[in-house]
């Protein structure tokens, strides 16, 4: 999977089905299947993906067409996916609040 996304903050259907070489209309199917990615639309209702949702749609592409995924089991997956990378922030946000805290506690002994 060395697909390159070129440096934007937008892109339009067409360069997404290029990037991800799929018809559009297998990228309009994902986005109804999958709720994680959603296009912005413009006045004219064209949609505008972002560099996050093209990065979405690749690991879509990577679950359906290389590892053999249903759409149930590439939802499923993906869910896991997000969900592992949650607990990671998490520990490390309480981690620095530890310190902050214990720091803060340092603060007022001196002041005290």
């Amino acid at each position: 999977m060395d697909t390159v996304i070129p440096e934007k903050a937008y892109f339009r259907i067409g360069e997404v089905s290029k990037i991800l070489n799929v018809e559009t209309h297998v990228v309009r199917y994902w986005e109804t299947e999958f709720s994680t990615v959603k296009p912005i639309r413009t006045k004219t209702a064209q949609r505008l993906y972002r560099y996050k949702d093209v990065q979405e749609l690749l690991n879509i592409r990577n679950l359906l067409y290389f590892q053999r995924f249903t759409i149930n089991g590439a939802k499923k997956q993906l869910f896991k996916m997000h969900r592992s990378d949650g607990p990671k922030k998490n520990d490390e946000e309480k981690e620095k609040l530890i310190l902050i805290k214990s720091e803060l506690q340092q603060i007022r002994k001196i002041l005290s």
